[in-house]
């Protein structure tokens, strides 16, 4: 059993990565980042994915990458802030072929979500635990006494009255975009937090991403039934859920 996993976590905007200690979580490098190839084709983001692994100097042979997509026996049935040819690509296939490490995937969000479960805010958590990471869009985990439901993506319906995706109206890249005040943007993702809340009626949210480094702008105004609290391990949760999915794996 080798203790030593490396973690990569593929976004729309950026490629992160850091070797991981199985047993506890933590971190044994920096987590370095690379810019996501503009267009993210298959061919582009798995030659990042080299460079990152150079970069961390990672001798190892197994990796687990958390993928912006849906993510079912290692394919990719939908392609969410990254280049549409990923869909019905073999993601698992393809990076094991072009790193010659075996490669498990799933959904970016999931894997944050399993690094909470594992070591952070959910970790003990009964009842249904639904993480959200606000970032470039909007992931999803959704978890029942500790059990993930995978592939839910609920950054992906419309809000009554709007025209768009929630993601394309309460994501940290449109706050971003338009500019908007943190008051402001709090109103909209108060919103979605009210529509998820009807939908699961969670006993707890775990708010994670980029956003949930900067909980102090706009935590008190936020307006749910269920506890809601920053991630544990912030925009770091990615990589050590990843990790922690491939070691289910490991022979």
């Amino acid at each position: 059993m080798q203790n030593e996993i490396l973690g990569i976590d593929i976004g729309g905007s950026g490629i992160k990565g850091a070797i991981i200690d199985r047993t506890t979580g933590q971190l044994l490098t920096e987590r370095l980042k690379f810019a996501t190839p503009s267009p993210a084709t298959p061919a582009a983001v798995a030659e990042t994915v080299m460079e990152l692994i150079q970069a961390l100097d990672f001798k190892g042979k197994l990796i687990g990458c958390g993928f912006p997509a849906i993510i079912m026996d290692g394919v990719a049935k939908s392609a969410s802030n990254i280049d549409d040819s990923w869909v019905n690509i073999d993601v698992e296939k393809l990076l094991s072929e072009k790193t010659g490490c075996t490669v498990k995937v799933l959904n970016d969000a999931d894997a944050a979500g399993i690094a909470e479960v594992s070591f952070g805010k959910a970790k003990g958590r009964k009842g249904v635990v639904l993480l959200i990471t606000i970032g470039t869009g909007l992931g999803s985990a959704l978890f029942v006494d500790g059990i993930l439901v995978p592939n839910t993506e609920l950054g992906h319906f419309h809000l009554r009255n709007q025209k768009v995706v929630v993601e394309k109206y309460a994501s940290n890249a449109i706050r971003m975009e338009e500019n908007l005040s943190w008051k402001a943007w709090t109103k909209r993702f108060n919103k979605y937090l009210a529509r998820l809340e009807r939908m699961f009626s969670p006993n707890l949210i775990i708010l994670g991403g980029g956003t949930s480094k900067r909980f102090e702008f706009y935590g008190d105004m936020l307006e749910a039934k269920a506890e809601v609290v920053p991630a544990q391990f912030e925009n770091e949760a990615g990589v050590i859920g990843a990790a922690m999915y491939a070691a289910k794996f490991e022979q």
